[in-house]
């Protein structure tokens, strides 16, 4: 249940130096008229801006959490993608994931931490990267991503001929992607796209790439988990959403599965969660989640 008691909140910028170089840049928010009683950290899926997680991230800082959102190395305000040609989709995840987590520690070290993960982001915590000293997270339409699994024949050709032929071939042209121009959202880095469109070939994705040692990474990971998708979600199917979670073998897994008519809305799809519309509706229900993982304290 929200906390209407708590309305107003501050809000800063965060810059987080990432060991493997380069920086993070986004925001930090937090009730403007009391300490905050925990902490969440939302980690963006690929290529999707730090805005849209804005009024998600004030939601839950009017409800006494400080919560925090950024932009991946390469795209949004974290630096030029041609700048960070070199970072690949791994080193988000065992980087830049892992490095805001550590500062959000260490700034808010007195309160239980959570953390928030869309796509990509969902993917870093499943794998363990910034997962340590969670009380419980959460994973939005983090699936695996591959092309063959597309339900509708049309989105599946689009998808497969951007991620295997013209996200690859601008990349290395142009040394970044063109998101914006393609419809993937924000610019990212060359080899990020490359990684992508590799792993999108293989039946399962990363756990398929023995680089990753994806696999043995998540049946280490501990502790609770909520794990959402939606029934209009062109990608992230509940197979493919499945295909992450069973990994999760030393974990509480909780899946949940919403309509748009649950949420009051027209559409969710893969970033609809996340808009003003479902503030009424879904959102609760995730905060409550949190809520009881928060009331067990800190790890």
């Amino acid at each position: 249940m929200r906390n209407d008691e708590v309305t107003e909140t501050a809000c800063e910028e965060l810059v987080v130096e990432v060991p493997a170089g380069g920086r993070v840049v986004g925001t930090v928010r937090t009730p403007a008229d009391r300490p905050p009683r925990a902490a969440v950290v939302v980690h963006p899926a690929t290529a999707v801006p730090e805005r849209l997680y804005s009024a998600f991230a004030e939601f839950l800082a009017a409800d006494g959490y400080a919560s925090v959102t950024y932009d991946y190395r390469g795209t949004g305000r974290s630096g030029r993608p041609r700048d960070h040609r070199g970072v690949r989709m791994r080193d988000w995840m065992a980087d830049d994931v892992p490095a805001v987590a550590s500062w959000a520690r260490e700034r808010f070290e007195d309160v239980p931490h959570l953390a928030v993960g869309h796509s990509i982001g969902g993917h870093a915590l499943a794998l363990g990267q910034g997962a340590e000293g969670l009380s419980g997270f959460v994973t939005v339409a983090s699936h695996a991503g591959v092309t063959a699994t597309v339900p509708d024949r049309g989105e599946r050709a689009r998808v497969g001929l951007i991620l295997r032929l013209v996200g690859p071939a601008t990349a290395r042209v142009l040394g970044y992607v063109p998101g914006r121009r393609l419809g993937l959202g924000e610019d990212m880095p060359a080899a990020a796209m490359v990684e992508w469109g590799r792993w999108s070939r293989l039946p399962g994705y990363f756990f398929d790439d023995p680089t990753m040692d994806a696999a043995r990474r998540a049946a280490r990971v501990e502790g609770d988990v909520l794990a959402v998708g939606f029934t209009d979600d062109p990608w992230a199917t509940p197979d493919q959403i499945d295909a992450i979670t069973d990994h999760l073998t030393g974990a509480r897994v909780e899946r949940r599965t919403w309509s748009p008519a649950e949420g009051g809305v027209e559409r969710i799809g893969h970033t609809g969660f996340f808009r003003r519309g479902l503030r009424e509706t879904l959102w609760p229900a995730v905060l409550g989640w949190l809520d009881a993982r928060a009331r067990g304290g800190v790890r």
